[in-house]
């Protein structure tokens, strides 16, 4: 039997922007989406953050892109049909859609409510379904997930700038509350100032800590310190600045997804303190055992949380206000800003408007007709 077609392997017809090989060039994508279950939610999907996770995988740098690859898991949008057991969201509903959309829900971390380290999780994109077929990206006119992966946005969370949360706002809450860095009063450094750092010195600041940015580039400090709120800055290759912040920090959040050295990071944690690594290098780090074991220090990682705590990260972040900071884009600038993403060059998430950019190919495809 040949092999389906993407736009054949679903009954749903579906439209998207997809990488088709390893130059992670993104092109225009017809495929497929289930019809809707008796635990679905279908909704019409208005926009979309680029996470830095999408560049490495349309790119195949981490090894392990199947192409096409459409990408995207920060995913908001409007309900526009519901299941028959659905109880939690209704047409018209504001909803989004991030890292994970199933996992087997019977092992000792779903039962925990941490579908994000279930063996069988399944990502949003790249990756294999229940029924066997590929799992495909926000990049895309709609979207249809079980209901126990729906978030539900609060009235005051705004779409476009809500979105990123998804992916960089619980990327950063999980740990400040599994390591026991949301408590007021701690002392807390943020490292990396892009996409992850910038909303995380905003929850940082939401949970009553003194925050310290450290970054390698001394034109972010009055960002960091009159925009975002930090309470000091570092620059990462000043050893002169970091010997005098040694010993001070309870905690270390490490959001940098290039190689860089540790040595210097551990030297700023006071005893018992923790550096939480929530960037993905491409290659390995180097640990200095001796720097953690003086101190009993910690070296620790995070990867996103599981959906009960994805829907309080956003329920805590509309109550205090925090956003990402964006800059909204259509998909005919999405090579483009790869390219410049790629470069650090956005600040701080870009968010690709679906809803205008599907607008724009309907009235290409009709003008041709």
């Amino acid at each position: 039997m040949a092999k389906k077609s993407p736009d054949e392997v679903h009954p749903v017809k579906a439209f998207g922007w997809a990488a088709s090989d390893p130059s992670g060039h993104l092109s225009p994508f017809s495929f497929s989406r289930r019809a809707t279950g008796e635990e679905d939610v279908r909704f019409k999907v208005l926009y979309c953050g680029i996470c830095h996770s999408d560049l490495h995988c349309i790119k195949n740098e981490w090894g392990f892109s199947t192409y096409p690859l459409l990408p995207g898991h920060e995913i908001a949008g409007e309900v526009t049909e519901v299941g028959s057991k659905v109880t939690k969201v209704k047409p018209g509903d504001k909803v989004g859609v991030g890292c994970l959309v199933g996992a087997c829900h019977s092992c000792e971390n779903c039962t925990a409510d941490l579908e994000n380290h279930c063996p069988q999780v399944i990502q949003t994109y790249n990756s294999i379904d229940v029924d066997g077929t590929m799992t495909y990206g926000g990049y895309s006119d709609h979207m249809v997930a079980r209901e126990r992966y729906i978030v539900r946005f609060p009235e005051n969370m705004p779409l476009d700038a809500g979105a990123p949360l998804l992916c960089a706002g619980i990327t950063v809450y999980s740990p400040m509350k599994y390591y026991g860095l949301s408590e007021p009063g701690m002392h807390i450094a943020v490292v990396g100032l892009g996409g992850l750092g910038h909303v995380a010195v905003k929850f940082a600041k939401a949970f009553g800590a003194r925050v310290t940015v450290v970054s390698t580039s001394p034109k972010k400090e009055e960002e960091a310190l009159k925009r975002l709120g930090a309470d000091s800055f570092l620059v990462s290759t000043n050893m002169d600045q970091l010997k005098k912040e040694q010993f001070t920090l309870d905690g270390i959040i490490d959001t940098v997804s290039a190689v860089h050295p540790l040595l210097p990071l551990l030297g700023l944690l006071k005893a018992n303190g923790k550096l939480i690594l929530v960037g993905a290098p491409e290659k390995p780090l180097e640990l200095p055992a001796f720097s953690v074991i003086m101190g009993r220090k910690t070296v620790a990682g995070s990867n996103i949380g599981g959906m009960k705590e994805t829907q309080e990260m956003i329920d805590f972040a509309a109550k205090h206000n925090i956003t990402a900071d964006i800059e909204i884009i259509k998909a005919d600038y999405l090579n483009t800003a790869m390219e410049r993403l790629a470069k650090g060059d956005v600040r701080y998430r870009f968010v690709i408007d679906i809803a205008n950019s599907v607008a724009d190919i309907y009235r290409e495809t009709t003008q041709r007709k």
